[in-house]
């Protein structure tokens, strides 16, 4: 048995029990090495196959940088016990909490709710599954702070070491989800509903299974999927009843378990504050730029309310009216970060193969896929004619993103009425609202709610990627916005069951934005200005033509985004001087402790014969005052301006 002044690995030196758990006895440490205290839990297991498992686990534990995970820091294996260094949280679990103090308030079981919905959020986006969301595995600090720890760690001694006294099914059953009760492994809905259940705990002092005396009544509570009504949740009764969906497809992702518990109770002001202040380690680059958006919920008080519930970054509004919210775009993967031409375009043109609506599949590319991101062409999918029921229309190829097309509706005064949006996304989404999803073919079409004045649809391409459809009223008087989206998703699945997104007609201009990656646009030396962001910890976007470079913590990020509109001027802000080009500065438009700069690259005429500016627009996030962040901003955008010229001929 480990003694007090026992050394782990020739570094850690442990110093007193803790707590005790599954795993055995929890130590206090201290790591000689880099002079910090940490916890430290042992595990004896029985075969090499266990200990790999949970050094597996461990790992995959360890790549997760959250301020409301308990990270890990270390695997130390000495044979048949195995040791687990993790960071030391001085702390109470809610266990001990409700034990000792009672049943919490629905607002103060909320705000640490939303917390550890914010942390499942994070690691289902990485790929771990918890597998023991439970009060025991929730720590509290005094100031309020919520982390989830043990990620995985359990689930891998059920899987290889213990044995529970419910047979096969492994975990805690009072707050086990039904699914697994039947035997079903472990998944990201399950940690949603153990998390849900935590907090009914929390709140009712019970089960949501009830009371019982043995293990095998809340199993077959579990099976029968027999919820106990709650009587003290207050605000909380109804995403309490979300979280605690008997059926795993209607509960709610962890992502919307957070919307859900922050829109209910928020997080008091001061843990804002600490969190605002935390500087535990964030997200990589790799991880996309909605784990950056997580951390940064967590991290400004005003992401705290209902409206910034809402995509966090909306597109900006149009000339002629219209101003519809964008699809974010989300990493497409690992490219070579030196290119800096890419696709067909880089080097011959006449290489470029394409077309439009008559674009035969490709040999290589099957029915129903987007295909190479740089290529496809979303206006393929859109047809003007196709919507005329709706009243007048016109193709609007050219504004906003580069992978966006839309159809404008007019009406019999030649206004425009309505608007149709197409865009090709990298990635899909975790998609909440869900009403219908239909399998046409080898295509599923998505149906989400009614957003006011918006109807969106999703359809899920072959090769895991996926095209939203988005139908926008612009006055009152207006076609409905559903009936729109749907005509132009049959439009899209149309399309789609003859073969892949139709290729585009030509490559872009030689002088075009369309030819760039983004990520090459600013250096190590240029981010600098910036402290703590860094080069190699960025993301690209749908055909890299937007890159966020983000700081560890997640507190600070720069932001490119190729874009295209009618004009700039005054209504984007205010004027600012970049290298020579008159661009337009606002503070605060993307969100709070935010300054964009919109840069112009050139003007033309688009294929319809608009008038149309090719643009970039560079936002920098971080806690600064709006005129510092903004000079920032302008000077990011100069030295951008700088590398576009020297990748790119003359305009």
């Amino acid at each position: 048995m480990p003694e007090s002044g026992d050394r782990i690995a020739d570094r850690y030196l442990l110093q007193e029990p803790v707590g005790t758990g599954g795993m055995g006895v929890v130590w206090l440490a201290w790591d000689e090495r880099l002079e910090r205290r940490v916890a430290v839990k042992c595990a004896r297991l029985d075969n090499d196959r266990a200990t790999r498992r949970l050094m597996g686990e461990a790992r995959n534990a360890g790549r997760l940088h959250h301020p409301n995970i308990v990270g890990v820091f270390d695997f130390v294996d000495e044979g048949a016990t195995c040791w687990i260094i993790m960071e030391y949280v001085p702390s109470r679990s809610l266990a001990q909490i409700v034990t000792e103090s009672g049943p919490l308030t629905p607002e103060e079981a909320g705000s640490i709710g939303c917390q550890i919905a914010a942390a499942l959020a994070k690691s289902h986006n990485e790929g771990v599954v918890h597998g023991d969301v439970t009060p025991e595995n929730i720590l509290v600090t005094d100031e309020g702070i919520a982390r989830l720890t043990d990620f995985g760690i359990s689930r891998a001694l059920w899987s290889d070491v213990t044995h529970s006294t419910t047979g096969s099914v492994r975990g805690k059953p009072r707050y086990l989800a039904p699914e697994l009760a039947k035997g079903q492994p472990a998944g990201e809905k399950s940690d949603v509903f153990s998390l849900g259940a935590s907090l009914f705990a929390a709140v009712e002092g019970r089960s949501p299974y009830g009371e019982a005396e043995h293990p095998m009544a809340y199993l077959a509570r579990a099976v029968e999927g027999h919820i106990e009504p709650a009587h003290r949740a207050g605000p909380l009764d109804e995403p309490l009843t979300a979280l605690l969906e008997v059926e795993p497809r209607r509960r709610p992702d962890a992502a919307r378990a957070r919307k859900l518990l922050t829109r209910a109770a928020p997080p008091p002001p001061h843990i804002q504050e600490q969190l605002y202040d935390s500087r535990v380690r964030g997200g990589h680059g790799d991880l996309a730029s909605r784990t950056l958006r997580l951390s940064r919920l967590l991290r400004h008080p005003r992401d705290f309310t209902p409206f910034m519930l809402q995509p966090p970054r909306p597109v900006r509004r149009r000339r002629h009216p219209l101003a519809i919210t964008a699809v974010a775009l989300v990493a497409a993967g690992a490219i070579t970060a030196g290119l800096v031409l890419f696709g067909p375009w880089a080097s011959k043109d006449e290489g470029y193969k394409g077309g439009r609506t008559d674009a035969k599949p490709s040999a290589t590319v099957q029915a129903g896929a987007i295909g190479d991101e740089r290529t496809a062409d979303p206006c393929g999918l859109l047809d003007a004619a196709s919507l005329s029921r709706f009243g007048g229309t016109a193709l609007d190829p050219d504004y906003g993103e580069i992978d966006r097309c839309d159809v404008l509706v007019r009406n019999n005064s030649g206004d425009d009425n309505a608007d149709v949006q197409v865009n090709l996304d990298s990635d899909r989404d975790d998609f909440a609202d869900i009403v219908s999803t239909r399998l046409v073919g080898s295509l599923t079409v998505v149906t989400l709610k009614r957003d006011g004045e918006a109807c969106e649809r999703a359809v899920l391409t072959t090769d895991g990627k996926q095209i939203r459809v988005i139908g926008k009223q612009l006055n009152k008087v207006s076609p409905d916005p559903c009936q729109l989206a749907d005509a132009a998703s049959d439009r899209v699945v149309g399309q789609l069951a003859e073969g892949p997104v139709p290729r585009r007609s030509s490559p872009p201009a030689k002088n075009s934005l369309a030819r760039l990656d983004a990520c090459t646009l600013l250096d190590a030396t240029e981010l600098k200005r910036l402290p703590g962001v860094e080069a190699d910890n960025h993301d690209r976007g749908y055909g890299s033509w937007n890159c966020d470079w983000s700081s560890d913590d997640g507190n600070r990020e720069v932001e490119i985004q190729f874009s295209r509109d009618n004009s700039l001027d005054a209504d984007d802000g205010t004027p600012v001087n970049v290298a020579g080009t008159k661009s337009y500065s606002i503070a605060d438009e993307a969100e709070d402790d935010s300054c964009t700069v919109r840069t112009p690259h050139r003007t033309y005429r688009n294929s319809v014969g608009d008038p149309t500016t090719e643009l970039f627009q560079l936002t920098v996030y971080a806690p600064q005052p709006d005129g510092q962040l903004c000079d920032t901003a302008a000077e990011f955008a100069a030295a951008a301006v700088r590398n576009i010229a020297k990748r790119l001929p003359e305009r």
